[in-house]
This record gives structure tokens, sequence and C-alpha cells, in this order.
């Protein structure tokens, strides 16, 4: 590891998304990975890692129970930055396992049988993208939820012994829409009718006008529990 959390936090703490992303890569070439679920942030991200390096280390988590949106989104994505996204996929024996004992929608029954699910199709995949690496990019943003008020541009991620960065992390969602639409940003349709947060497809419903952005996930829990795990925060 070449620099400590504070010395990383210290450089970036006036710094740009786009400045943060160019020290990464510039520092940590061969050792960053980033991690898109293909949603606005992580669009935004994608946008300045191909304008700074097209061969950037870009990783997906397919749970084989996406939006076809999104699965369209990688296309487009992929064709405008003339890039390639990595897709990692969970344990097929383990998710038939799972289904196969516990049911199809396992994940409504209680909050055990939703985490298992995604530490099946999200954690271990995500294990396997971060293997190797020193630097996990991320589109965390503190106004995303209330799990996320104490993030920092750079911190430890106990769980899988790395270093996250989150370069967007005091972008308001306006400040992402203005971006997105002034580079033109691909980005999912389905942000467009009411679900400004994506995830699996029977986990993640349109939100209410006035909702919190983050209501349409896991909708059927409580607001501290809305986290899959991938973030503990």
């Amino acid at each position: 590891m070449k620099e400590s959390i504070k010395q990383l936090n210290d450089k970036f703490a006036n710094g740009s998304a786009e400045n943060i992303l160019q020290y990464i890569l510039e520092h940590y070439k061969d050792k960053a990975v980033f991690t898109s679920s293909m949603g606005v942030e992580d669009q935004v991200i994608t946008h300045i890692m191909a304008g700074i390096d097209r061969n950037s280390n870009i990783a997906l988590l397919d749970t084989g129970r996406m939006f076809y949106e999104a699965y369209d989104l990688i296309e487009k994505t992929e064709s405008r930055y003339n890039l390639k996204i990595r897709v990692f996929f969970p344990d097929y024996k383990v998710v038939e396992k799972m289904v196969n004992t516990k049911g199809i929608n396992l994940f409504y029954e209680n909050i055990k049988n939703r985490k298992e699910c995604c530490h099946i199709r999200k954690i271990e995949p995500l294990k396997r993208a971060l293997a190797g690496n020193d630097i996990w990019i991320t589109g965390l943003r503190t106004e995303q939820s209330t799990t996320r008020k104490g993030l920092q541009f750079a911190e430890w991620d106990e769980s899988n012994k790395i270093i996250k960065v989150n370069p967007l992390l005091n972008w308001t969602i306006d400040d992402v829409w203005e971006y997105v639409h002034h580079h033109k940003v691909p980005y999912n349709p389905l942000h467009d009718k009411g679900y400004p947060s994506i995830g699996c497809q029977p986990c993640t419903r349109a939100v209410q006008p006035g909702e919190d952005i983050r209501a349409g996930r896991w909708w059927w829990e409580n607001p501290e529990t809305k986290e899959c795990g991938l973030h503990k925060a």
C-alpha cells in the first residue's frame, strides 16, 4: 500500500472528482478497480475514467436478477467509450441450492434471507472483482442515504481489506444530473421513470414524490437495514 488513508484524504480534500480519479489511475494504475452498478453516479465515474484511460479496470456484478435496461446500458456504454466492462457472476451451484431450498423470492420473507441472497449474488462475486487490487473506486455519495453520512473520500474497507475511494462523495443529485446532461453521458432510462436508485429487479421499485431517493430499494425494510453488504455504510 503506497499511502495511508489520511494521506489520501489530505490529497483529495479540495480536489475534484476528475483530479481524484486522475491521481488514482496514475499512481495505482494496475491496482485500482471501479465496480459499477450502471447507476447514474457510476456512469459519471465511467465517463471520467474513460477520458483518462480507456483500459481502466471497470467491473460489474451481474446478480442474474437485473433489469433489462441495465444490460442494454452495458452495451451502450462499452460502445460509447470503446472500453470493456468485466462482468462477474455468482456461483451457479450456490444460487441453485439457495433457490431450491428457500424459494425464488426468498428475500421478501425476512432480512436474513435477503442478506443471504445479497451475499451469494453480490458479496462473493465482489471479492473476486476486488482480488489483487489496493484501491476500490465507488460511486457512493453522502446524500444517498442515512447510512452514508459519515463517509470520507478515502476509507478502509475492513470486510475486503482494501482502500475505498469515493470521488463523488460531496456531489448532490443535481450535480450528478447536470454533469450527465452536459456531457451527454448514457444512463439507464429507468431513472426517468421514478427509479433514482436501481438494484435487482425484484428488490427495486419506483419512488413516490417526496420519498427518499433510496426508498425504492428493499422498500419493505426499515431505512437502517437498507444495505446489501457491498458497503457497510
